[in-house]
Order: C-alpha cells, then structure tokens, then sequence
C-alpha cells in the first residue's frame, strides 16, 4: 500500500516545496504516455489540493452539473474521511472546472452530490501547461463534516485515499492510479484500492 504524507502549512500553499505523488499505475489499457501527479496540503480549515496531467490531446466538453466528466479528460481524488469506514468522497474534474461529486457508503450505495457553485464552493482554478493542463482546488473541514463531524485535519489523523487520471473518450483512452488498483475492468470505486495518506506536524 502507498503512503503519502500531507504537508501542514501556514497561509496559502507554496507548491515548490509540496511532494508530490505520482499516478504510476497504468491500469486496464497499453501506455498512453500521459501521466498525473498530484500534490495535498492543510491547515486547520482547509485541504489543499493541486494536480497535474502531461497531456497532449485535451478532452474538455462538459460542463453540465454532474456530467459524465470521465469521458473527458479529468483528474479525480478519492477518499474515506473516517478510519475503519467505506465511506468516501469522489472529486471528478475537467479542465472546464466541472465537477462530479458524490458521496459513497461503499461500492454500492452512493450520493450524488450538486453544489450551487462547485467552482466557487471549491476555489477551482485550471489551466493549460506547456505539457497539459493543471487544477487547483480546495475541500473546507466544514464540507467534509456534514457528513462525517467528528473528522478534523490534525497531525497524525490518517485517511484512506487514491488519485486517479482518465478519459474514457478522449483521443487515447487511459487510466491511471496511485495506489494500484486490482480490478480486472475499469471500476476506481473501491475502497479496498486506496492507499493511505496521513496528515503531517
């Protein structure tokens, strides 16, 4: 199982000095050469996130609330808020900023979940980069406990996570992870898949 740290900072995010973490598993289908990385950082209100695709050919149609944004070229975060506990969040962007969100109970049971501004709720940011494109965003602690009010970013709290880089109808179908996924057919909604990610001093 993969291991990441989540840096604690003070103000805003430097990304220069934000390990990050790669989506090195290619997962179901040949070597797309595109490739993701991801970088996660906190204080005591928020979590931040930033992650980056190398990628030529960009998928970007959606932009209807909770549109099918895997066919596009996108970006995901997964994660179980609580230790012991199959249920997570999913954040599924483009580049347009269009957001599939939902909150799960395990594999089976999931809510969907329709912000009135997601770009706004979430401080989205994406843009094109010389090799791709990149997104920025951010998950207030105030989010995350409406349903789950005991969680709270704090040194040493752990939390069960995965990133993922896809495009189901994008020029090269691909699929990508962090932690491995051991799946045998596209499907990152399991929980069992995640690494783990543990918030730092």
């Amino acid at each position: 199982m993969n291991c990441y740290q989540i840096s604690r900072i003070l103000g805003l995010p430097d990304w220069q000095t934000i390990p990050a973490l790669e989506a090195a598993n290619i997962l179901w289908l040949p070597d797309a050469d595109i490739r993701m990385t991801q970088q996660l950082c906190y204080n005591d209100e928020t979590l931040f996130i930033h992650q980056c695709a190398v990628e030529s050919k960009i998928r970007a149609l959606h932009n209807a609330p909770l549109a099918s944004v895997c066919e596009d070229s996108c970006m995901e975060f997964f994660f179980c808020p609580e230790k012991d506990s199959e249920r997570y969040f999913n954040f599924e962007w483009n580049l347009n900023g269009c957001l599939y969100l939902g909150f799960h109970n395990g594999e089976k049971t999931a809510v969907r979940l329709l912000p009135q501004s997601a770009i706004e709720q979430f401080s989205f940011c994406g843009r094109p980069t010389e090799t791709g494109w990149e997104i920025f965003y951010q998950i207030p602690l105030s989010f995350i406990q409406m349903f789950c009010p005991d969680f709270s970013f704090a040194p040493g709290v752990t939390i069960r996570a995965n990133c993922y880089k896809c495009g189901d109808k994008t020029e090269k179908p691909h699929y990508l992870s962090w932690n491995p996924c051991t799946c045998d057919y596209p499907n990152f909604h399991r929980p069992s898949d995640f690494g783990c990610m543990v918030f730092g001093d």
